[in-house]
């Protein structure tokens, strides 16, 4: 199994617009063969300073895939290439972390 952790930071008021787009390519990553998982979060309310907050315009994307070869083929995957042309001037920055268990 790999994790997949990728925290997305819009331009400035443009993540609603990036969260609809990304949902919009939800079903179609859900059905790839090997997605375990593949959800967008934000920022929970009420924790303070117990957390340490995303802010108004980053949200996370938790993946988890069963196999290096279903997240190689996720990444090739003809969906992805339209989402990220949809999205490419929604976004300020993105930092992909592709983690394995100890």
């Amino acid at each position: 199994m790999l994790r997949v952790v990728a925290h997305i930071t819009a331009k400035p008021g443009q993540r609603a617009a990036l969260l609809e787009a990304f949902q919009a390519n939800v079903p179609a990553v859900r059905a790839e063969a090997g997605c375990v998982e593949y959800a967008a979060v934000v920022d929970a309310d009420g924790f303070g300073g117990f957390q340490a907050p995303l802010g108004p315009d980053s949200f996370m994307v938790l993946e988890t895939w069963e196999s290096d070869d279903a997240l190689k083929a996720h990444a090739r995957a003809p969906h992805m290439a339209a989402y990220a042309a949809r999205v490419k001037d929604l976004i300020a920055s993105r930092a992909i972390h592709v983690l394995s268990a100890v």
